[in-house]
């Protein structure tokens, strides 16, 4: 498994004089590899720091009790949805170590400390679809009066997103809250954007039930040859609009075949080495957004 990432202050951060606010991590568990990404939000104090537990808390616990690859979908679909509660859980708690118990931040709905349940309070909504690639299974939390909007209740620090996932082919288990998105490549040069943006705005960690709102979910790809996970900085470097390839605009955001097999073809070639990474995500075209550009990849070997 080749695993690498590569973090790029925003020229609109660095014009204001402002850190980078995103932060990843990597775990190469050898034949698995656990990847996390966080979007902390800029105009809060200290999310940077947030973004950061974040991957951290993600990277501990996606890496621990790891399905066996041949087992099956149920196995998948509920261990993934109980460890992205426990995710959130952790953030919550970490989050208030630092800021001390009066600071605001709390985990309404979030459930007791340590428990490992399904991500909807008892629900575990199996949406097995016929998806390409592999079966797209869905355990999004469907909890009533969870999925408004409520940003304007954030504490004034340590708001920051999740984007995390669990690579063990041909299984890969994804965990998200925000408005990170997340790519499959396959062997034969396709991609898959199996993790959109969200259309409305997401979410934070420490948003009143956030752990009823993640999302987690499993794929199962026989053909898998990596997955790449981003902030959504990334979004007019690494997606395209429905109309360059003559869709719709409800076909929504496409996954840029050139940025995504480019990326792999050279990471393959210098085994990993992040620093044309970086130089692309330093780069003219990716500076329009002006925010952080996060990336963090698996990539198979022999993929």
């Amino acid at each position: 498994m080749i695993v690498t990432g590569a973090s790029v202050q925003g020229t609109a951060h660095l014009a204001r004089g402002q850190g980078c606010q995103d932060a990843f991590k990597a775990v190469d568990l050898g034949g698995t590899a656990v990847l996390a990404v966080s979007d902390g939000a800029g105009s809060l104090d200290r999310s940077a720091l947030g973004a950061h537990i974040a991957v951290d808390a993600a990277c501990r616990l996606l890496a621990e009790g790891i399905p066996d690859a041949e087992g099956p979908p149920e196995a998948w679909t509920r261990w993934v949805a109980g460890r992205g509660r426990r995710v959130v859980e952790e953030y919550l708690r970490a989050a208030m170590g630092v800021l001390g118990a009066g600071s605001g931040v709390g985990a309404p709905g979030a459930g007791a400390p340590g428990t490992d349940a399904g991500a909807g309070a008892g629900v575990l909504g199996a949406d097995t679809r016929a998806a390409d690639p592999g079966t797209f299974a869905d355990t999004r939390a469907t909890h009533p009066g969870t999925l408004a909007d409520t940003r304007a209740d954030e504490p004034s620090t340590l708001a920051a997103t999740l984007t995390a996932a669990v690579v063990a082919p041909p299984w890969v288990a994804f965990v998200s809250l925000g408005d990170g998105f997340g790519t499959l490549l396959t062997r034969d040069d396709r991609c898959h954007l199996v993790l959109p943006p969200p259309a409305a705005p997401a979410p934070f960690l420490s948003s009143p039930g956030a752990a009823l709102r993640v999302r987690t979910f499993a794929v199962w790809e026989p053909d898998l040859a990596g997955v790449v996970l981003s902030t959504d900085g990334c979004a007019a470097l690494a997606l395209d609009h429905p109309a360059v390839h003559q869709l719709p605009p409800e076909a929504g955001p496409l996954p840029a075949a050139g940025f995504f097999l480019g990326l792999a073809a050279t990471l393959r070639e210098n085994h990993g080495d992040a620093e044309p990474l970086r130089r692309r995500l330093s780069g003219p075209e990716a500076g329009r957004t002006g925010d952080d550009l996060t990336v963090v990849c698996a990539l198979v070997e022999g993929g």
